[in-house]
């Protein structure tokens, strides 16, 4: 093929779920309602905290960051996907797979990086309530959904800089549904030490110091919820922490999965599926999570709804 950007690959050929004309179908619907419900879930719960001033506080305000980068992530992902499952061959150019790469990469990072920021809300409210409004005013907040979403983007530039300096001579068939860094260095015809060594300082910041920083925060948690006399003071601060701590596991355990422990050709059926929990079901669950174990969430939701109605 001609060469483009130092690379003779023009194109990539991304592996479907099932060569089966009706499996494909039942895979479109599927997908088609999980992007749905993911856009429509996480749209409602920034409508729901925007349009109410009781929850204009920090922990809604990450919240809403949370619900914009689960609505990228999806964006990124499914359509592709679903042009894939109703065409006879799912292909991406080499420029669409590099920007493919980018942002997932970014959204990912920065989500990582979210949770961490959550977790710290959550630790100075239990643990340090008389100094909540200082250590969490409206500056230090801006500050830390700032930095969450520059330093992904830091990376994430670094990553794919990397993987554009590489050279793809064939073969172009990504055993995938997307593009990512463990499926890419695969097929690179290049050396791939630098790029393997940036993953795992990457996986080192935003996966293992991030996941420590966020267990150490919940620790301290546990610990002051346990020492709390009052039953009900235990109920309402468990409350506010469950929802995020299932959330962090269920993210966190998927993306390990992928970036630290990265699937080899025998398990690439395993790699999608656990890309389809972060990249689709997480953010579709995740509206979810907030509102059914939230009352202050479940009553702003019922003031949109009753408004629209």
């Amino acid at each position: 093929m001609a060469a483009n950007n130092h690379t003779a690959v023009v194109e990539f050929v991304l592996q479907g779920f099932s060569g089966d004309p009706w499996l494909q179908v039942l895979f479109s619907a599927f997908f088609l309602l999980l992007y749905l419900m993911a856009l429509a879930g996480n749209v409602i719960i920034v409508m729901a905290i925007g349009l109410n001033p009781s929850l204009h506080t920090p922990m809604y305000f990450f919240l809403t960051n949370l619900a914009f980068l689960d609505i990228l992530c999806t964006s990124t992902v499914l359509p592709k996907l679903l042009e894939g499952l109703v065409a006879t061959r799912s292909t991406m150019s080499y420029g669409g797979c590099m920007a493919q790469l980018f942002f997932l990469t970014w959204f990912l990072g920065a989500e990582l990086l979210l949770l961490t920021a959550m977790a710290y809300d959550r630790y100075v409210a239990i643990c340090q309530p008389l100094h909540y409004h200082t250590l969490m005013s409206w500056p230090i907040c801006i500050l830390l959904a700032g930095g969450v979403w520059v330093v992904s983007v830091v990376s994430t530039s670094v990553h794919t800089g990397l993987m554009a300096r590489l050279y793809f001579c064939g073969p172009n068939q990504i055993h995938h549904f997307l593009c990512e860094v463990p499926t890419l260095l695969l097929l690179s015809c290049s050396p791939t030490m630098l790029n393997n060594v940036m993953i795992v300082i990457a996986d080192v910041y935003f996966g293992v110091v991030n996941f420590l920083l966020t267990m150490l925060s919940y620790g301290c948690i546990i610990a002051s919820i346990v020492r709390m006399r009052s039953a009900a003071g235990k109920r309402k601060a468990f409350s506010t922490c469950s929802s995020h701590l299932l959330v962090v596991t269920l993210y966190y355990s998927t993306v390990i999965y992928t970036y630290i422990l990265p699937g080899s050709g025998s398990s690439s059926e395993n790699g999608k599926v656990v890309a389809l929990l972060y990249t689709v079901v997480s953010p579709t669950l995740n509206p979810l999570i907030y509102s059914l174990r939230n009352k202050d969430v479940n009553m702003a939701l019922g003031r949109v709804f009753a408004c629209t109605w």
